[in-house]
């Protein structure tokens, strides 16, 4: 099948220079410097529930509530390359053939605690998707990624397993899950993030081989960080922002 090309008349306000465009997806911007693919969705609908988080004024029901919706609409990217098998079906007419998701069911693992936020949003996708969790924090001194909980399947090997992860910064903590979920046996990870810094995307391509791929999928691709490893110009810290804690 082709793939429709993209306008990329107007990418240099989107993503930085130091990013390559190459036959992406419509609607989608895809950077690819080896194994690792970097999908930032262009869309209307992405780009105005972007927006309204990002604002300071916005309250907690209606930012927890945008990120639900803005996970929906993210996961029906990264679930593009889902592996399904021909079933058959009978309709009220005739019968016919289509597809189902296959075994093993895809894994899903939100990062504790700004990751459980975007769990919602990712089910109504993959209602029938495992579910499991991992629970890390990041020293804000060193910016060193802590693993405090860890709920996983005994048995991910061949399975697809996608990761939620609102902010990718440093990279630090996505970069560790993923060497966790490869320690497992996952060969095939999708992160899923609302806003990326460059400086963490080229830590996660850094990390990783040849023998791993790995697709990270975000709403906005951010200017940099700033002194204290905060996203620029970010929406602040979503786990705060999710849950009411923010000052």
């Amino acid at each position: 099948m082709r793939i429709p090309e993209v306008n990329q008349s107007d990418t240099s306000s989107v993503t930085p220079s130091t990013f390559t465009l190459i036959s992406p997806i419509k609607g989608c911007y895809i950077d690819s410097l080896g194994v690792m693919k970097t999908l930032i969705i262009d869309h209307p609908l992405v780009s105005a529930k972007l927006t309204t988080l990002r604002d300071k004024n916005t309250d907690t029901p209606t930012f927890r509530k945008l990120v639900e919706e803005l996970v929906s609409l993210l996961s029906y990217e990264a679930t593009r390359h889902l592996i399904v098998k021909e079933t058959e079906v009978e309709t009220p007419i005739t019968k016919t053939k289509g597809y189902v998701i296959a075994k093993p069911k895809p894994l899903v693992v939100p990062i504790l605690r700004a990751g459980l936020g975007m769990l919602d949003g990712m089910m109504r996708i993959l209602p029938n998707a495992e579910v499991g969790f991992l629970g890390m924090v990041r020293n804000e001194e060193t910016l060193q990624p802590s693993t405090y909980a860890e709920r996983i399947p005994g048995e991910i090997k061949n399975r697809q397993v996608f990761v939620l992860d609102p902010m990718l910064a440093t990279g630090g903590t996505l970069v560790a899950a993923i060497k966790l979920l490869i320690d497992r046996g996952a060969k095939d990870v999708v992160a899923i993030c609302l806003i990326a810094a460059p400086e963490g995307l080229k830590k996660v391509e850094s990390t990783f081989g040849s023998d791993v791929n790995v697709t990270i999928v975000c709403a906005g691709l951010d200017e940099k960080l700033n002194e204290v490893g905060y996203i620029v110009p970010g929406l602040g810290d979503a786990g705060d922002r999710l849950y009411g804690t923010a000052d």
